[in-house]
């Protein structure tokens, strides 16, 4: 499970967003986000570097990510 911090999330299609980036590369995953804490809970077998990737090609830029 990769734990993320996600800039720039501030509604429900910013979650909707992400959640379809990282499902484009793993349609198996899991995905929860929290908006207020600006975080996203991603549960994949794609390596986080291209979970990172896809997040931020999306347009939410990634500050921290474990």
């Amino acid at each position: 499970m990769y734990q993320l911090e996600v800039q720039n999330m501030t509604c429900g299609h910013c979650a909707a967003t992400v959640t379809r980036a990282v499902k484009a590369i793993d349609s198996e995953a899991t995905v929860n986000v929290d908006l207020a804490g600006k975080t996203v809970a991603v549960n994949s077998s794609a390596p986080l570097e291209v979970v990172r990737s896809v997040i931020a090609e999306a347009g939410y830029p990634v500050t921290k990510a474990g």
